[in-house]
């Protein structure tokens, strides 16, 4: 029974915006500004209509997560969690926060399929290793309580990040 949560983890190489899942995550400030990285991205291909429901939305406390529709993204929701402040790094417990609370919304919406990426290794600057450690973590944690969520896909950007996310997994505790 307890490894069963690895079964519903995937991880791979790719682009997050491509992802065909029913909601994306953003790496997201508390502001909910759809700025550079993987928020720029999303905002790029996604429209305007996703800033247009952050606007709405407003501002959201560091670690929370806020959920949109995904304009012309192919999944149907953006989850915008918050690591950061704008301008900010991203602090181990507001990653871990933001992590597990994009999670319950997930939940929350009767959502299948989620898909992150290595929230705060980019722009904000947070070790690449230790993401891949907290955010494995709380998906761990998560897929062993009740919970909707039947996949939990881990897009990397980059091979390094892929390889770094696969040894951590494969190296964790049930």
């Amino acid at each position: 029974m307890n490894q069963d949560w690895r079964a519903k983890i995937r991880l791979r190489q790719g682009d997050l915006t491509e992802a065909q899942v029913d909601a994306i995550v953003n790496a997201a400030n508390t502001d909910l500004m759809l700025g550079g990285g993987v928020a720029g991205a999303i905002r790029a291909k996604g429209g305007p209509s996703i800033q247009a429901e952050c606007d709405v939305i407003g501002r959201i406390p560091l670690g929370e997560a806020a959920i949109t529709g995904a304009g012309w993204l192919p999944a149907r929701h953006v989850i915008h969690a918050a690591s950061m402040r704008l301008g900010e790094s991203t602090a181990e417990e507001n990653l871990r926060a933001a992590t597990r609370n994009s999670l319950k919304r997930a939940a929350e919406n009767s959502l299948k399929s989620i898909a992150f990426p290595a929230i705060g290794s980019g722009i904000a600057g947070f070790p690449i290793e230790r993401c891949a450690q907290v955010m494995l973590e709380e998906v761990r944690d998560h897929l062993k309580s009740k919970t909707t969520l039947e996949s939990v896909e881990f897009v990397l950007f980059g091979l390094n990040s892929l390889r770094i996310f696969q040894n951590a997994l494969a190296h964790m505790k049930d």
